[in-house]
């Protein structure tokens, strides 16, 4: 585990998308996972410069997001599909076959499942993952009680995840209940994980990664195992782990 300590948001941001562009140029990167939320953002904007002056190249890369609300079409203002044109896909060098999001709007949502699934191992498995962390120690849309070896599936929301993700709806009771997302399992198989975290609400879930026991009550524990794992968090998100002081 490699944790790497930011000033704050945008010093996280920055590093953070150095360290992709990096990876990217060593060519160590041909299957890249995203994530959504508001915490990729800040890197997402630092991508579309650095790619836009020529620092790195997309043209070659294939994407895979780690998941997709359920009942939400691809052109819906809400869904996951919407949120990376906007935020990354239409302002860079990628083709838009190279981008894959799970289909929350399939008419058979266990089939979209294994069709996911199958679809990661086709193209290689992935080479770096970029994840968030949720209040409850989510990643992905894996909820406290996950198992670990849990493969892509439909899932159901914890309140505290609708809670966080309602600033993005006109309502809270148009959040989705559910959603399609790669299982831990699927997450835990990547080559190298990229993990962020900004802010005093995250604190507790980076203390509990970082200094916890492993276990499903906190999914994100189950990253200690990994062998390439960097943190890359803001020193209020690290303000609760005291190994590092």
């Amino acid at each position: 585990m490699n944790v790497i300590r930011a000033r704050d948001y945008e010093d996280m941001s920055e590093k953070a998308s150095q360290l992709v562009v990096d990876k990217i140029n060593e060519s160590n990167v041909n299957v890249l996972g995203l994530a959504t939320g508001g915490t990729p953002v800040g890197l997402y904007k630092r991508l579309i410069k650095k790619i836009n002056k020529g620092k790195a190249s997309f043209s070659n890369i294939h994407t895979v997001n780690l998941d997709e609300y359920i009942g939400l079409s691809a052109d819906d203002p809400n869904s996951y599909h919407r949120y990376m044109d906007d935020v990354l896909f239409k302002h860079i060098n990628i083709p838009k076959s190279q981008t894959h999001l799970p289909n929350g709007d399939a008419e058979d949502v266990q089939l979209e499942c294994l069709r996911y699934e199958a679809l990661i191992h086709e193209l290689g498995g992935v080479d770096l993952q970029l994840l968030g962390i949720g209040n409850n120690g989510h990643i992905g849309f894996n909820e406290p009680g996950s198992s670990f070896s849990g493969r892509t599936q439909v899932v159901e929301l914890a309140p505290s995840t609708i809670e966080a993700n309602a600033r993005y709806f006109s309502d809270e009771e148009m959040v989705p209940r559910q959603a399609i997302t790669m299982g831990i399992q699927t997450i835990i198989e990547s080559k190298g994980i990229l993990l962020l975290a900004s802010g005093l609400d995250k604190a507790e879930a980076i203390q509990e990664l970082i200094e916890g026991e492993v276990s499903e009550s906190c999914p994100a524990t189950v990253l200690q195992k990994h062998s390439d794992l960097t943190i890359i968090a803001d020193e209020q998100a690290l303000s609760l782990v005291t190994s590092l002081k």
